[in-house]
């Protein structure tokens, strides 16, 4: 059975992560998206880097993920973007079933 998951990237432009949403939903691979302004640490390059980010989260299924890995892929500027996905568990049926029904 195929899986509802959370896909989750994080980006520094606005611009990107824009595009990046728009072409998820356009080629409906996810249901919907929400963005969330973060403040992110991290190690790169030796060293402690300090950044403001928008953290994207999409509804889907697991089944998506790969087309989804590779479009984010293609429009991001990261060398190395986090790409990743949680199940969904406990969710309302309507929920699930909205997700179902605006995916390709």
């Amino acid at each position: 059975m195929d899986k509802y998951i959370i896909v989750t990237t994080l980006c520094d432009k606005e611009e990107i992560a824009n595009k990046i949403i728009d072409t998820l939903l356009e080629k409906k691979l996810v249901a919907g998206s929400q963005v969330i302004k973060v403040d992110s640490k991290y190690w790169w390059n030796n060293k402690i880097e300090e950044v403001n980010e928008y953290k994207l989260e999409f509804r889907t299924k697991e089944s998506e993920f790969l087309e989804i890995e590779n479009e984010i892929k293609r429009i991001h500027n990261y060398e190395v973007a986090e790409i990743s996905s949680f199940e969904i568990k406990n969710a309302s049926k309507e929920f699930l079933n909205w997700i179902d029904e605006n995916l390709k």
